[in-house]
C-alpha cells in the first residue's frame, strides 16, 4: 500500500503586517541545561534487571509477562487444589447424583460461594491431571471413571439451574448447630453466627441480617428474629427426585413418578421449615440479649409502676391535704358564722332588751307626765287608757334608734316636770307625722 502525501498551505498573514515591527515576544527562553536522570522504585529495579541480563525493553517485558502468567497459574493451582480422597477416585460415574461435585473439582472449601471462573479453572486442572491419555502416558491404568465424574460435576455446576438444585441439598455446606451446653459457655455469637450464615444462603431476601453481638440494639435483635421467623426460602428438592422415564411408552409410569416426586418435595419442604423453626426457637431461647431486654422491660415496668404509685400517693396526699384544709376552713367558717350568729343573737337580744327597757322608760315617762292630763285633779281612767294606747301606738311606729334618742330626751327632762316630758313626746309625734309614719288623727293625747 503506497503512502499518499498531501500538502497544506499555511494561512497568509494579514495585509500590512510587518514582522520586524509587529512581532512582540512574550518572554525569553532560558539557556539549555544538561541534567542526569536516574530511574527510581520499580523503574530502577527494571533498569537493573535489564542491565544484568542484557535485555532490551521488549525482551524484558515479554519475559516478565510470561513469569506473571506462570505465577497466576500456580496461584490458581494452590487456591483450588486440595487432597483427593482415594475412595472418591474410585467412584462409579453412573452414580453421579450422589457424588459431591465440589469435592470432585477440589472446591470443597468454597462450595456455593465458588465463582464461575473458579469452576472453570478447577475443571481445567482436574482434566489435565486425570485425562486418560495423560494417565496412560504415565503408565497408570486407562480407567476413565473419575474423568467422567469430573465431566459430570462440571456439567452440573456450570448450569445455574442445576447448580442451584444441587446447592439446595448440599448438606456438606450446612453448619451443625451447637449444643445448648456449648452455647451457654459464652460462645453464643461465635458458634451461632456461622449457622445462620449457612442457612441464609437459601433466602430469597438479600442481604440476610447478621446475628450481631451483645452490643446490638433491641430493634436489631427483633428485626433479626422477625426475619428468620418469616424466612422466605427458595430451597427446593428437585435434585433428589427419582428419574422419570421420558418415553411415550411409559407415560402412565412417568405421571405417577412425577406425582410421587412432587409429594416428596412438599414433604421435604415441610420438614425443612419445621427444622429451621426449631433451630430459630433454640437460638432465641439461648440468646442472652433476649433475657437482658426482658429484664430491662421488667425494670422499666417496675419503674413506671413505682412512678405511677408515687404519683398516685402524691396526688392522694395533696387531695387529703386539700380536703383537710377545706375541712379546716369550713370549720373555721362555721365557727366564725356561729360566733357571728351568737354575736348577732346577743346583739339582737341586747337591742331587744334595750328596746324593752326604753319602752318601759317611755311608758313610765307618760305616767310621770300624769298621762298628759292638764285639767288638774285625779286623772280619769279614760284618759289613762287613751294615753297608754297612744304611747303604745307611738312605740309601734318608732325605730329602736329613734326610741333611744327619745329616751335620752326624756332622761334629760325633769321627771317631775310634766310639761317638759309632754313636750318631748309632742316633738317626737311631730317628727313621726312628718315622716308619714303617723297621721294627724293618731295619738291625739300626745298632741294636746
Amino acid at each position: 500500500m503506497s503512502n499518499k502525501i498531501e500538502s497544506y498551505s499555511l494561512p497568509s498573514v494579514p495585509s500590512g503586517w510587518e514582522g520586524e515591527n509587529n512581532f512582540k515576544p512574550l518572554g525569553k527562553l532560558s539557556t539549555a541545561t544538561q541534567r542526569n536522570i536516574e530511574p527510581v522504585g520499580a523503574h530502577f529495579l527494571a533498569e537493573a534487571r535489564r542491565k544484568r541480563h542484557k535485555r532490551t525493553f521488549s525482551e524484558d517485558d515479554r519475559i516478565q509477562a510470561q513469569e506473571k502468567a506462570k505465577k497466576t497459574e500456580d496461584g490458581d493451582e494452590a487456591e483450588i487444589s486440595e487432597p483427593e480422597d482415594p475412595v472418591m477416585l474410585q467412584r462409579d460415574p453412573k452414580d453421579w447424583k450422589n457424588q459431591d461435585h465440589y469435592a470432585v473439582l477440589g472446591l470443597s472449601k468454597y462450595r456455593y460461594k465458588a465463582t464461575e471462573a473458579q469452576i472453570k479453572s478447577a475443571h481445567r486442572k482436574k482434566v489435565l491431571k486425570h485425562h486418560p491419555d495423560k494417565r496412560a502416558a504415565l503408565g497408570a491404568t486407562e480407567d476413565d471413571s473419575f474423568f467422567k465424574c469430573i465431566g459430570k460435576a462440571t456439567e452440573v455446576l456450570s448450569d445455574p439451574v442445576r447448580r442451584r438444585q444441587f446447592d439446595s441439598v448440599d448438606e456438606a455446606a450446612d453448619v451443625e448447630p451447637p449444643s445448648k451446653k456449648d452455647s451457654k459457655s459464652g460462645n453464643f455469637f461465635k458458634l451461632w453466627s456461622p449457622v445462620f450464615a449457612s442457612e441464609g444462603r437459601f433466602s430469597n431476601k438479600q442481604p440476610v441480617p447478621k446475628l450481631g453481638n451483645d452490643k446490638s440494639t433491641k430493634k436489631e435483635v427483633e428485626d433479626f428474629y422477625e426475619f428468620w421467623f418469616n424466612f422466605d426460602s427458595w430451597r427446593t428438592f428437585e435434585y433428589m427426585d427419582e428419574d422419570v422415564p421420558d418415553d411415550n411408552e411409559h407415560r402412565h409410569q412417568r405421571r405417577a413418578m412425577e406425582k410421587k416426586n412432587m409429594n416428596a418435595r412438599k414433604k421435604r419442604k415441610t420438614e425443612d421449615i419445621a427444622r429451621l423453626r426449631s433451630l430459630v426457637d433454640t437460638a432465641l431461647s439461648l440468646d442472652e440479649r433476649i433475657k437482658k431486654f426482658r429484664q430491662q422491660e421488667q425494670e422499666q415496668k417496675h419503674k413506671k409502676r413505682n412512678e405511677m404509685a408515687a404519683e398516685a400517693k402524691r396526688v392522694a396526699e395533696e387531695q387529703a391535704k386539700a380536703k383537710e384544709e377545706e375541712a379546716k376552713k369550713a370549720k373555721e367558717a362555721e365557727e366564725a358564722a356561729k360566733a357571728d350568729k351568737d354575736s348577732a343573737k346577743k346583739a339582737k337580744e341586747a337591742a331587744k332588751n334595750a328596746t324593752k327597757k326604753n319602752k318601759r322608760v317611755v311608758r313610765n315617762a307618760a305616767k310621770d307626765a300624769n298621762y298628759f292630763h292638764t285639767a288638774g285633779g285625779d286623772v280619769p281612767p279614760k284618759q289613762i287608757d287613751a294615753a297608754l294606747n297612744d304611747v303604745d301606738a307611738l312605740l309601734a311606729k318608732i325605730d329602736p334608734e329613734d326610741l333611744a334618742t327619745l329616751v335620752e330626751k326624756l332622761n334629760v327632762a325633769d321627771a317631775k316636770d310634766a310639761g317638759k316630758l309632754q313636750a318631748a313626746f309632742k316633738e317626737e309625734v311631730t317628727r313621726l307625722t312628718g315622716e308619714g309614719k303617723l297621721s294627724e288623727t293618731d295619738v291625739k293625747s300626745l298632741r294636746a
